[in-house]
């Protein structure tokens, strides 16, 4: 509706002009020579306008034909653009339905009409792997490190293969070139963590755990590999902060804070870890110097008084009353276990030595030995260091389980 009152509107100031002119009148005279022309003013306006709409469409072809060339050029640009576009699609299908000679047939005829585009390469490396050639996939990986844009996805697709292949060096160098590329990105740090563990890179491991990872085992591997001692002191004492019931992380620092001598902050250390968890290594640290038998049971008491009831304090109790003559202490704690059924073969073999050493070697004390040591064949086992994942025992803690490599799995554990 608009555009045919606007026509409306330029017609009738067309004919106004006419009429104006009409009415102004007038001649134009043109002579050339002894030739001379005479016309109206109104026939010579238009005259001139006519020659103007002439020249102009006459122009405009010539400009028409001259862009044709770029028009055609154009239009196979858009042609293959779109042609390439459909390859791609294809391509993307037979990538997800796993037909490995199908997508690497569309993405050559991508790459023939878009050029090796981040996408096409990327398109051909996936398809390459599928395909089971990883040095092809490999070269359009690298041709993709080469592209700052898409720098990041060239470096993920070598790491993904250095890991394939147990490349761990190599997918270690890749990874931080990687984090250079796209810092932050949540999936590297994952593949960060599991190269790190695999490399026994426990400070890069420990940098990288999470909140509720292993982070005291962690701390304490890291300790062992660093040669700055005030740098391993730091990280003991990340490992006593992460979990004070974590004794090989609690003798570390207190062993450190000894050696430097605070003395008193060390059994501090030792005191919140038996706490926290008791542990006979706890214990022996406690009373390690301590050369007075009755001074060790004086020092058995200060240790255990926050957690008395626990076995492993009247184990401690009952070995240190048997060491200084205390028999009657000693089976008061062992007769407490027994009755609460909490008493393991450690016990009931301390029991068969207070035997011995209460009555010497009689029928009696014999007869009640036997009785001990029956039960304690019977008895559960003594904590061992076990792995949590696959079961295995170990005779001292270690980082990771040399059975299954699990990492931080290492635990103190009754055994059957």
């Amino acid at each position: 509706m608009r555009r045919a009152l606007l026509l409306l509107a330029g017609l009738a100031a067309v004919t106004a002009l006419a009429l104006w002119l009409a009415r102004v009148g007038g001649t134009v005279e043109i002579e050339v020579g002894e030739t001379w022309i005479g016309i109206t003013f109104p026939i010579a306006v238009m005259g001139l306008a006519l020659v103007f709409v002439v020249v102009q469409a006459f122009l405009g072809g010539l400009r028409w034909m001259a862009e044709m060339p770029r028009r055609q050029r154009a239009a196979r640009r858009a042609q293959r653009r779109a042609d390439g576009d459909a390859a791609v699609t294809r391509a993307l299908v037979a990538l997800a339905a796993g037909t490995a000679e199908t997508a690497r047939t569309e993405v050559r005829r991508a790459r023939v009409l878009l050029g090796d585009t981040p996408q096409t390469l990327l398109l051909a490396a996936e398809a390459e792997r599928l395909a089971g050639r990883e040095d092809a996939a490999a070269i359009a990986f690298k041709a993709l490190t080469e592209r700052p844009e898409a720098r990041f996805l060239g470096l993920r697709g070598l790491l993904r293969q250095a890991m394939q292949r147990q490349d761990w060096a190599a997918a270690q160098r890749l990874a931080k070139e990687a984090e250079a590329a796209q810092p932050g990105a949540a999936w590297l740090r994952e593949e960060r963590q599991v190269l790190a563990l695999r490399m026994q890179d426990w400070r890069e491991a420990l940098a990288l755990a999470v909140p509720d990872g292993p982070r005291a085992a962690l701390a304490l591997a890291a300790s062992l590999q660093e040669e700055d001692p005030a740098r391993a002191a730091e990280f003991e004492k990340q490992a006593f902060a992460a979990d004070a019931a974590f004794a090989p992380g609690a003798l570390a620092h207190a062993k450190r804070l000894g050696e430097a001598g605070g003395g008193r902050r060390a059994r501090s250390v030792l005191e919140q870890a038996w706490v926290a968890a008791p542990h006979p290594d706890i214990g022996a640290a406690w009373l390690a110097g301590e050369k007075d038998r009755l001074a060790r049971v004086k020092a058995v008491e200060d240790l255990v008084h926050r957690n008395r009831e626990h076995p492993e304090s009247r184990l401690l109790m009952a070995r240190a009353a048997i060491d200084a003559g205390l028999t009657g202490r000693a089976r008061t704690e062992l007769d407490a276990l027994v009755a609460a059924r909490s008493a393991d073969r450690r016990a009931f073999l301390m029991l068969a030595e207070l035997e011995e050493v209460e009555h010497g070697d009689t029928a009696d004390a014999r007869a009640a030995q036997a009785k001990w040591l029956r039960a304690a064949a019977n008895a559960q086992g003594a904590p061992r260091w076990r792995c949590g994942a696959c079961g295995v025992e170990h005779a001292a803690w270690k980082p990771d389980c040399t059975a299954c490599g699990t990492v931080g799995r290492i635990a103190w554990a009754t055994t059957g």
